[in-house]
């Protein structure tokens, strides 16, 4: 499982601190699909980064006892100068692939052609984010984060990326942020609004809706 405890995250400003998360608490079970949601600016991307491990946290603590993944398509932990082969090559040393079936997995998969042997800062957003969703994918983690839009490209590649996370990878848990209710209603089991820093379950999406549409 994977459980927040009294997770929370203040950030500098001028003149003092700004508290984004607040004693956050939650458990995600092996195979659950949790949905956040939450005005923009209410903190969901900055939770999902802490739970990924992008970001430290303030205050609190977040146990895990399956593998996640950093929030799918994030390109931010990629050395601009290296070529995204190289990236590649840096990610099978951390997480021991073959380096030899990953390359082939990227290849195909992002399509990204000559590209993928030049430097990763001369990559559109949209190379990064579809280089950074295949390796997110070629590594079989427990837990998937989703932050917001993670189907980049043409419409074969959205295809592609739904049957690799939510028909190949059924099984696996998930902690979605999105503003579309139909991807909601489709993708998660419950759902939890976050609101001034704190995060509230609720027992139905429809409910978690109407919260969330209130604010």
């Amino acid at each position: 499982m994977l459980r927040c405890i009294d997770v929370t995250k203040d950030y500098p400003v001028h003149g003092g601190s700004r508290r984004v998360l607040n004693k956050v608490c939650f458990t995600l079970n092996r195979g659950e699909k949790l949905g956040i949601l939450g005005r923009n600016g209410a903190g969901k991307s900055t939770l999902i980064r802490l739970i990924g491990g992008v970001e430290h946290m303030t205050a609190g603590r977040i146990e895990r006892t399956m593998s996640v993944s950093w929030p799918l398509a994030f390109g931010g932990a990629f050395q601009g100068s290296l070529s995204g082969l190289d990236n590649l090559k840096f990610v099978c040393r951390i997480y021991n692939l073959d380096y030899t079936e990953t390359r082939a997995f990227v290849d195909d998969f992002a399509e990204l052609g000559r590209q993928l042997i030049e430097p990763v800062k001369t990559y559109s957003s949209g190379m990064r984010a579809r280089l950074a969703f295949a390796l997110s994918i070629v590594i079989e983690f427990d837990c998937y984060l989703i932050d917001e839009v993670i189907m980049v490209g043409d419409a074969r590649f959205h295809k592609r990326c739904q049957d690799e996370l939510f028909n190949k990878r059924s099984e696996r848990s998930l902690i979605v942020v999105s503003h579309d209710m139909g991807f909601m209603r489709d993708t998660c089991d419950r759902v939890a609004v976050l609101d001034s820093g704190h995060l509230k379950p609720y027992d139905t999406l429809e409910e978690a809706i109407e919260v969330y549409q209130a604010l």
